[in-house]
C-alpha cells in the first residue's frame, strides 16, 4: 500500500446511517439522476483528498458484545482488533458518498485492509476518529483509492491507539504497468471448516452498519450481478483474526487482501500457520478457491 495521504481540510459531520447512506450511495450509479447537481461525481482529474472526523464517541460494551458474537470473539473489557472499523465506516460512505470523490461507491471493490493496533482500546474509553483518503493509485484493472483512519483517545490530539488503511478499487481506465497488491506467505487449509448460514451478512449488517445490498438477500445481491448475497470481507477478516486471537500481542499489525467473493450460504476452510513475527491465514473454499489471505504482524 502506498504512503498516508497528504492532510487536506478536515469537516466534523456526524456520520450518516441507515437507508439515507444506501441511497446516497446509489445515486451516482443512477442514469440521468447522476448528472443532478448534488449527485454528479467530480473528475478524478485533479482530487487531491478528503477528511472527515467524527464527534469523540464512547466504546459501548453492548454494542462490542454484540460484534463479538457475530464474529466469534470472546467478551472482554477490551475491543477485538477489527471492532473500531466500525467506528469509521460511517466517515468512509460519507467521503464515498461526496460529490468531490470521483467514484460512486455502489460498484467499488474493497481490495485490501490492514489494521494496526498499538495497544487494545477499552470498553467506556472515549474515543477521536478522522478518516481521510488521498490522490487516486494506478492498478492493473482501474485506480485504487485508499481510506486511511485515525483513532485517537479523547480529541485529536489524544494518543494514538488504532489505525487502517482500507484500500477500494474502482475497475475502469488501468495502467498496465502499475504494481498493487501485497504478496502474502502462505497458510494451507488445516481442516476447520466454518459453515456460513444465509443470514450471516444480515446478521453482520445489524451490528456493523454495512447494509449493502450485496450481503443480504439473494434478489438485492443478483440486482448487483451476483448469484445470491455474499459474506462481508470484513467479517471474514474478523472470524480469522478471532481464531488467532488468544496468540496476538497488544502490539500488532493484520494485512489482508481478499480475493474471490464468499457465497452464502456456503463453507470456507480456514488455515493458519507460524511465520516470522507472526502468523499466515487464509480462507479458502473447500475445492481450494482462495477467499482472503493475510498475515499479522507483531510490533
Amino acid at each position: 500500500m502506498a504512503d498516508s495521504p497528504a492532510a487536506t481540510a478536515t469537516s466534523t459531520i456526524e456520520p450518516p446511517s441507515g437507508l439515507s447512506v444506501l441511497l446516497k450511495a446509489a445515486l451516482p450509479s443512477l442514469p440521468v439522476v447522476n448528472q443532478l447537481p448534488g449527485v454528479r461525481k467530480a473528475s478524478r482529474d485533479g482530487f487531491a483528498g478528503l477528511s472527515y472526523s467524527r464527534p469523540p464517541v464512547s466504546v459501548e460494551r453492548a454494542a462490542v458484545e454484540a460484534f463479538a458474537d457475530v464474529c466469534g470473539f470472546p467478551h472482554k473489557d477490551v475491543v477485538p482488533l477489527p471492532y473500531p472499523h466500525l467506528l469509521a465506516f460511517g466517515l468512509q460512505m460519507a467521503i464515498m458518498s461526496d460529490p468531490a470523490f470521483p467514484a460512486p461507491a455502489v460498484g467499488t471493490v474493497h481490495l485490501e485492509n490492514s489494521i494496526t493496533q498499538h495497544r487494545p482500546i477499552r470498553i467506556g474509553e472515549t474515543l477521536s476518529v478522522t478518516e481521510h483518503v488521498g490522490a487516486p493509485v494506478p492498478h492493473p484493472k482501474g485506480t485504487v483509492y485508499e481510506f486511511v483512519t485515525e483513532i485517537r483517545v479523547g480529541d485529536t490530539s489524544g494518543e494514538l491507539v488504532w489505525e487502517e488503511t482500507s484500500a477500494y478499487l474502482r475497475r475502469g481506465k488501468s495502467d498496465k504497468d502499475a504494481s498493487y497488491g501485497t504478496v502474502f506467505p502462505e497458510a494451507s487449509p488445516s481442516g476447520v471448516v466454518w459453515r456460513l448460514p444465509a443470514d450471516l451478512g444480515r446478521q453482520y449488517a445489524a451490528v456493523s452498519g454495512d447494509h449493502n445490498p450485496i450481503h443480504l438477500y439473494p434478489v438485492t445481491a443478483k440486482a448487483l450481478g451476483f448469484p445470491r448475497q455474499i459474506a462481508h470481507g470484513m467479517w471474514t477478516m474478523a472470524r480469522c483474526v478471532a481464531h488467532l486471537e488468544n496468540r496476538l500481542p497488544d502490539a500488532v499489525r493484520v494485512d489482508v487482501a481478499f480475493k474471490k467473493p464468499v457465497l452464502l450460504p456456503g463453507k470456507v476452510e480456514y488455515g493458519a500457520t507460524p511465520v516470522d513475527r507472526g502468523y499466515a491465514f487464509g480462507l479458502t473454499s473447500t475445492s481450494g478457491k482462495p477467499h482472503l489471505a493475510g498475515r499479522t504482524t507483531a510490533l
